[in-house]
């Protein structure tokens, strides 16, 4: 082998092994940075690693796309008389004391309250007790008294018990106005649709019994402020109406009202109070809700008739304070809870009724 050529041989074999010690001196450095990194994750876990990802939670959808009363400005597209009957309709919900009061310039039949009391912001306010599902569900058939009802007998019905007053004629210029406001109310909803928001929100129930003593806990704290330690509420300073409603005693509700069930009560307190409260901004925890409701159903208030009430008494919802029941339950246990047991027993009992009703009878 000539010289020139050894030499080449040489300078490649040199020029190699720097190559290879380059490569060795990375990969040793790679090793060294891997190691560093899995001692650094043993001292500081991975932050974005999955298990410690905050989980996506699904929002709730009763709580979302909520139904809306039609907007004011497009009462312009109903003819003019229309218009005024709803227009009058409004202020009877929202001022109802004003007319239909014990001092009212129309009739004295109602207590005082105001339709609004019970139907915040004149029925429009969502999960408020409102009218969205009024004009597309009835009329129905309604347990209570086992007939079908129509619209105006829920209304005379909120007169009689919410107000405890008398029923309104319904050929008066007063009852037709409140009809023409809850079809308009309710005019963007299909019928027998029930939109989502409408009514009272039915929160989860208790494992246990709602309890009145921690409820007036609460009323002190979140309540009497407004409806006073005595719950009479307060009178306005025409003495027609009450800036804040009375929840118990001769000028509140009675005992056949719907918001006398303490599940509505609970859900109607949850979402709405204290006043100003939205569904999106609750100041009280469904053990709050239950507990206040509990409190101030447990208080004296004037008592209703309701001897013609539920017909079918295993109808009857599983709160409804008074009996008799298809089931072996307490009044006790039926007002206040626990009520699982109660609703458990029906969905037993209803399913071997079906069971029974389903199964064939042998000829004679």
């Amino acid at each position: 082998m000539k010289s020139s050529e050894i030499q080449k041989t040489l300078s490649s074999l040199s020029s190699s092994f720097r190559w290879l010690s380059v490569t060795i001196i990375v990969l040793e450095l790679l090793f060294v940075i891997f190691l560093f990194q899995m001692a650094l994750s043993e001292v500081m876990p991975n932050q974005t690693s999955t298990e410690n990802k905050p989980k996506y939670v699904m929002p709730d959808t009763n709580f979302s796309h909520l139904w809306q009363a039609p907007a004011n400005w497009r009462l312009m597209q109903v003819d003019n008389e229309t218009k005024k009957k709803i227009q009058y309709g409004e202020q009877l919900i929202a001022h109802t004391a004003e007319y239909l009061g014990p001092n009212g310039s129309v009739k004295a039949i109602s207590n005082g309250m105001n339709c609004q009391n019970c139907h915040l912001d004149a029925g429009k306010k969502a999960w408020g007790n409102n009218y969205g599902a009024v004009e597309a569900t009835y009329p129905k058939f309604r347990a209570r008294s086992g007939k079908i009802e129509n619209q105006i007998k829920r209304v005379n019905d909120c007169f009689e018990r919410s107000l405890n007053g008398k029923a309104l004629d319904s050929n008066s210029r007063e009852m037709q106005s409140i009809l023409a406001y809850i079809k308009w109310i309710g005019s963007d909803v299909p019928k027998k649709k029930m939109p989502r928001g409408a009514g009272i929100f039915k929160i989860p129930m208790l494992s246990r019994a709602s309890d009145p003593t921690k409820g007036r806990l609460v009323y002190e704290a979140k309540c009497q402020t407004c409806h006073q330690a005595n719950g009479a509420g307060v009178l306005a300073e025409n003495a027609k109406a009450y800036t804040y409603p009375p929840l118990w005693g001769k000028h509140s509700y009675n005992t056949g009202a719907g918001l006398f069930r303490i599940s509505n009560l609970a859900g109607y307190v949850k979402y709405n109070m204290p006043l100003g409260v939205n569904y999106d901004s609750p100041q009280l925890s469904n053990e709050e809700a239950w507990d206040v409701a509990a409190f101030i159903n447990s208080m004296p208030r004037p008592e209703k008739d309701l001897s013609k009430d539920w017909p079918d008494v295993a109808s009857k919802p599983f709160d409804h304070p008074f009996g008799p029941y298809a089931d072996p339950f307490t009044e006790e246990q039926h007002k206040f809870g626990p009520y699982k047991a109660i609703k458990d027993w029906h969905k037993s009992h209803d399913k071997k009724k079906n069971q029974l009703n389903k199964t064939p009878i042998a000829s004679l």
